[in-house]
């Protein structure tokens, strides 16, 4: 599993950052960075292995926000009034949230028809996240389809 555990790798992955962003991760809490760097990382790796072409990293809604050509956004985000999570958003006139629910509401927390909430005490649920991200980098290309393809 990707992880950030180490604060070398933390400073690495924040220097790659463009500078709006990597001011934003900087003001994270240390137990809410591991979560979200990895999670930052996996959106990467997923651009790739699947082949969705280059990611655009900037801050949308002061948040970190990434997207691909025929994706929907993604954001990511710590808020001080939920200090015991950190946050997926997702666009929230899209499928997504309620197709994730359809599939995962037994290992994911969700917050409305916008968010997955994932507890900073327990380990990130990789095959879970890791199908979600996927479709949501991918939603323009599935959302005809019902449940979006799955």
């Amino acid at each position: 599993m990707t992880n950030f555990p180490d604060k070398n790798a933390q400073a690495l992955a924040i220097a790659s950052m463009p500078t709006d962003v990597a001011a934003h991760f900087s003001t994270f809490p240390a137990q809410a960075l591991p979560h979200l760097l990895t999670i930052r990382q996996w959106l990467f790796d997923i651009s790739e292995q699947q082949e969705l072409g280059v990611v655009k990293e900037c801050l949308k809604w002061q948040e970190p926000s990434y997207q691909v050509a025929h994706g929907s956004p993604i954001r990511l985000d710590f808020k001080p009034r939920q200090p015991d999570s950190v946050s997926i958003f997702f666009h929230c006139q899209t499928k997504l949230i309620d197709t994730f629910r359809q599939r995962f509401s037994d290992c994911l927390f969700f917050h409305g028809n916008r968010a997955i909430e994932l507890p900073l005490k327990q380990p990130l649920p990789k095959a879970p996240l890791m199908a979600c991200l996927t479709l949501a980098l991918t939603y323009h290309q599935v959302k005809h389809l019902p449940l979006l393809g799955w």
